[in-house]
């Protein structure tokens, strides 16, 4: 027996027996559901064959009865909820065999080569992860072909289907066809230990306990239903928090035994692959906070952010020695190729990006439409500055803050009677003894927080499960399955504070007088988001005077980065 051999079958075996441990709590959860009634038929047939006396054994048999009645009813009841209850699904864009023919063939090569069951289907998902996904409950059903077989039959009922497989798309961008398939080897492995029926029906009796209590403490139902399903759920949190150590330990082993199994295939280009997985990771963090946020926050959203993965990327093995060389790489077949239409698939994940991490709604309008990278510095960045620098003004004409100096001299004005917009107005406000930045701060983060909620997408309305147990919209919305959770589910950012929000605010009004007075222009930088590029190049030293402006009331530092870079503090500013 191998090394190898040893790790698969110890770890199957070990993941087995947690499975076993876990179907011994479901049995011992249904026995104790039926002593009641057992109890009750030795009462009466007893009673019946006259093996104890009429009377007061007929009354105690017939109340033992009825207790049984009850509680058969009851654990019933429990049982069908949790059979019922919709696990959690993860949001994923659905990609058919027909829109990536060529990534199908490779997965299903290699489940072949580790002789593994092929996963029923591919998804993927805005993230640097990758896992299989169970989607036998009725609720989750696929509704077109995978690998193999037909995945899902008739409508309502769990049919027997390989797990989905849920791929990272940063991955597919930044990856080779052969750094991704040792990537998803120790995956696709486990659809092996899947497969098991034990392990297959523990998997299921905690997932359906962990939905059960989900539902429970969905906010918003009627007396009536809830407190059915309060109890439900009390019932389900305590099998969970028996099933807890067996549950984890039980995953720990399948994922030892897959990683085993997966040893013999690619195992010396998958070390070197999760150096790429680590640095996708680090991309993709940096290009969602820095880049797609912005946008998302003035309403627009990339529509591609896996290709912008790439130029991340690129740009960080530039600035990083220990990236180096890792570029070198991109030269060979990227997976993206893998799929048909890569740009369509860009374009659905980033919008799913977008939902989950923003809140953004699910269709373009108005207020939410796409953006190219060629577009981002006009249509993002400036627009960004210009919004930012008009909500400073409109604060400090709240405040009475009159212009000190403007084109015409101190305490001009427009035509309309309303300050000038200049730089000078900012600065000398900041800088003026005993001037309370603090206020102007609360000023701004209340004018932002209006704003915000102004923009604010509605409630979403997926997520209603008819009768049938099929959720409404199911197959159209990747949210759906998620119910009525609000978005978004996996905010990025905490809330930014006021003097960020400040100092925020003076860099954008900088940059728009740099750009109106002294031909800088908006850019985009890959790792930092918005950029001020000057003379072509970019200038990454602004933040520093900004906040010795903003925490210190030291203008200097601010003054002489304008002198250098040539920007007029008194010309008027156009404002977005």
């Amino acid at each position: 027996m191998t090394g190898t051999g040893s790790v698969e079958e110890l770890g199957a075996h070990a993941a087995r027996a947690r499975a076993l441990a876990l179907l011994r709590i479901r049995s011992r959860a249904t026995g104790l559901a039926i002593l009641p009634a057992a109890a009750a038929v030795v009462l009466l047939v007893a009673v019946a064959q006259g093996h104890i006396g009429p009377g007061v054994w007929t009354t105690v048999s017939w109340v033992v009865a009825a207790c049984a009645v009850v509680v058969l009813l009851v654990a019933a009841g429990v049982a069908a909820a949790v059979a019922r209850a919709r696990p959690a699904v993860s949001p994923t864009v659905p990609l058919t065999e027909a829109a990536a023919p060529d990534l199908y063939r490779l997965v299903r090569d290699l489940a072949d080569r580790l002789d593994v069951p092929a996963p029923s289907a591919i998804a993927l998902t805005p993230d640097c992860d990758s896992w299989l996904e169970d989607r036998t409950h009725p609720a989750a059903q696929p509704r077109a072909k995978g690998l193999g077989e037909q995945a899902g039959t008739r409508r309502g009922r769990r049919v027997p289907a390989a797990p989905v497989l849920v791929i990272g798309s940063p991955f597919l961008w930044w990856m080779r066809v052969a750094e991704l398939r040792a990537v998803l080897a120790p995956v696709v492995a486990g659809t092996g230990p899947a497969a098991h029926p034990d392990i297959a029906a523990a998997r299921r009796f905690v997932r359906g306990l962990d939905a059960a209590v989900a539902d429970a403490a969905v906010p918003g139902q009627g007396f009536v239903r809830r407190i059915p399903t309060a109890f439900v759920g009390w019932v389900a949190r305590i099998l969970l928090r028996g099933c807890r150590q067996h549950a984890g330990e039980m995953e720990r082993c399948v994922a030892a035994a897959a990683s085993g199994r997966a040893q013999e295939v690619d195992y010396g280009l998958r070390i070197v692959a999760q150096e790429q997985v680590g640095l996708a990771y680090a991309g993709w963090d940096r290009l969602l906070t820095r880049v797609a946020l912005p946008a998302w926050r003035m309403g627009r959203w990339p529509s591609r952010l896996d290709a912008g993965v790439v130029s991340a990327l690129t740009e960080l093995s530039r600035r990083d020695r220990l990236a180096e060389g890792f570029t070198s790489r991109l030269g060979e077949r990227p997976a993206c190729d893998l799929i048909e239409e890569p740009g369509a698939a860009d374009e659905a994940a980033s919008l799913l990006a977008a939902r989950l991490f923003h809140g953004g709604p699910a269709e373009t309008g108005p207020g939410w439409s796409p953006v190219d990278w060629q577009q981002y510095p006009d249509e993002v960045v400036d627009r960004k500055w210009r919004t930012e620098a008009a909500r400073l003004h409109r604060v400090l004409d709240a405040m009475g803050v009159a212009t000190s100096v403007s084109v015409g001299g101190p305490g001009a004005s427009g035509a309309d009677g309303s300050p000038v917009p200049t730089l000078a107005r900012v600065i000398d406000h900041l800088a003026t003894p005993g001037t309370d930045s603090e206020a102007l701060a609360a000023g701004i983060g209340a004018a932002v927080a209006r704003d915000e909620e102004k923009a604010a997408p509605g409630p979403r309305a997926g997520g209603s499960t008819p009768a049938d147990g099929t959720p409404s919209g199911a197959g159209t919305d990747p949210l759906d399955l998620w119910g009525p959770v609000p978005l978004p589910l996996f905010p990025l950012q905490p809330p930014r504070t006021g003097t960020e929000l400040l100092a925020d605010h003076v860099v954008a009004m900088v940059c728009c007088a740099a750009v109106d007075t002294a031909g800088a222009a908006p850019g985009l930088d890959w790792l930092d988001g918005p950029a001020l590029l000057v003379d072509g190049g970019r200038r990454s030293d602004l933040g520093a005077p900004v906040l010795s402006l903003v925490e210190d009331g030291d203008a200097e530092p601010l003054r002489s980065w304008l002198t250098s870079v040539g920007v007029r503090t008194d010309k008027p500013v156009r404002l977005g």
